[in-house]
């Protein structure tokens, strides 16, 4: 048996994840389970530390200690884990886990804390294309929860309250500091939180639909991931994005979503793991 923890570590939160596997898996990991996730939000504390209370609280989960891990695989700010194994890219890491949360999964949409990123891969989880948002684009989990701090409410709170929304208003979808201002606006105006919220997770759904369009996919689900996959608001504006822009492929999100490349990362970290002769397996 072999396990393997993955740990994202990403702008505004960390995410870790323990898989159990068994030798001669392969590439693929088949037979690989899920032991145990483990999510924190860094907020405002120093990463290294948020790293190690995330590191801790899933081998707690998992009912294991340091010692039972074979490899610790890193993505994002990897570089942060000074007791990593290995590090893999982000893409391939989201790419893997998304493939593994759910099979049929042929393109990803990350939404991160500071960008947005369409991932296109095969039925192995490889890496085709990819098409990301720019630095300014206002497609980010940091800009809706600046919005949402704004507005009163919490980041949990936005996806059911834009569900309600009936007439959502447009606001800018080139600039963030623009659809701030657009928001503010609306509040002076009395448009209702709801609306406000609708119009802002539309925005952005058309964003993301643009993205995938740009990916030219023939079948296959599309899987949220990142931090804001369980805003179930934004997911449903970008089911309805995708109907809009002609795309067929269906959009999706799963209850792990959010630890995507945590899991990914850790069943690439088992692949290496079982690759690497004993000489080697400390220096990855």
């Amino acid at each position: 048996m072999i396990l393997t923890c993955g740990i994202d570590v990403g702008s505004s939160a960390v995410k870790a994840a323990i898989i159990k596997s068994h030798p001669g898996s392969g590439r693929a990991r088949e037979g690989a389970e899920l032991v145990a996730t483990h999510v924190e939000r860094i907020r405002r504390r120093d990463q290294r530390h948020v790293i190690r209370a995330v590191y801790d609280g899933v081998l707690e989960a998992a009912g294991l200690t340091e010692s039972d891990i074979h490899y610790v695989a890193t993505t994002g700010e990897g570089e942060l884990v000074d007791f990593r194994t290995g590090h893999f890219y982000g893409m391939t890491a989201h790419a893997r886990g998304a493939l593994f949360l759910e099979p049929q999964t042929r393109a990803v949409l990350d939404v991160g804390a500071l960008h947005a990123r369409a991932i296109s891969m095969d039925a192995d989880s490889k890496v085709v294309g990819y098409r990301m948002t720019s630095q300014c684009a206002s497609g980010s989990g940091q800009f809706l929860e600046n919005i949402a701090r704004y507005l009163g409410v919490t980041l949990e709170e936005v996806g059911a309250l834009s569900l309600e929304g009936d007439r959502p208003e447009k606001v800018s979808g080139i600039c963030a500091v623009l659809a701030e201002t657009d928001v503010i606006n609306m509040v002076s105006r009395g448009i209702s939180l709801p609306n406000i919220l609708r119009g802002i997770h539309e925005s952005m759904a058309n964003r993301l639909a643009k993205l995938v369009r740009k990916l030219e996919l023939d079948d296959g689900i599309v899987l949220v991931t990142g931090g804001l996959a369980n805003d179930i608001g934004l997911v449903h504006a970008t089911r309805a994005a995708l109907v809009e822009h002609g795309i067929d492929s269906r959009v999706e999100t799963h209850p792990l979503s959010v630890a995507a490349g945590a899991i990914g990362s850790a069943l690439w970290g088992g692949y290496r793991y079982e690759r690497l002769s004993p000489d080697t397996k400390q220096a990855a």
